[in-house]
């Protein structure tokens, strides 16, 4: 059974929502870590209304922050907790997408997924599940789950944005490389973005190409500030 998501929503600036984006956040922190990117992203995105919910655990890792799964590598629990862990969130992360697009009054074709890091995971793991392809999907600094077995289970497919730090020490670039062959293999139409000189979290560079990959897929035309 799904668990019910804590979120965090930031209203459309217009006052008038046709679409939204859900941030997914990393291991170890919450909603509020990419809530904070809509200030930046608002302004281009006026229709669009912005949510974030928090992971369903308390991060084993840091108690401050919420964990989609658990990491043995980081964490200390087992390959059965981590598979579990991925099992039950991506149906916890289906079900809020369906109460996402039930509450806004949106279709699939309205809404982004963008994750961060483990956020990254969850995205690339529930949407091509799902029976109707989302708009889009942001992932960055993140990585594929079982890329070898990827495509066996696609049902929808979207276009996909991978964006990722040259010098990220905690989800190294081959991931990068490693998902977009995947995701390619599977035939999903995939795109991708270094931020050189970046570790493990967004620059500039990467969020100006996220802001103008999901203004291309929800049909807004970007105009100058």
């Amino acid at each position: 059974m799904a668990r019910t998501l804590d979120m965090k929503r930031r209203p459309a600036a217009s006052g008038q929502t046709k679409s939204v984006v859900v941030f997914l956040h990393g291991y170890g922190a919450d909603g509020s870590d990419l809530l904070g990117l809509a200030d930046p992203l608002a302004p281009f995105l006026r229709d669009t209304v912005f949510i974030a919910p928090d992971a369903p655990e308390k991060s084993m890792g840091n108690p401050m922050g919420f964990q989609w799964f658990p990491i043995p590598w980081l964490d200390g629990s087992t390959e059965e907790d981590a598979a579990r862990g991925i099992a039950q969130a991506a149906e916890d992360v289906d079900a809020f997408i369906d109460q996402v697009l039930e509450q806004e009054g949106i279709t699939p074709s309205q809404l982004i997924l963008f994750g961060f890091s483990q956020g990254t995971m969850m995205a690339l793991m529930v949407a091509p599940h799902r029976a109707e392809p989302v708009a889009g999907i942001v992932g960055i600094s993140g990585r594929l789950l079982e890329p070898e077995t990827f495509a066996e289970g696609v049902v929808s497919r979207m276009p996909i944005m991978l964006i990722h730090g040259d010098q990220d020490d905690m989800v190294p670039m081959g991931h990068f490389h490693e998902a977009g062959e995947a995701l390619e293999a599977a035939e999903f139409d995939v795109y991708g973005h270094v931020m050189k000189g970046t570790g493990h979290g967004i620059a500039q560079d990467g969020l100006s190409v996220a802001l103008t990959f999901m203004a291309q897929r929800l049909g807004i035309e970007l105009k100058t500030q």
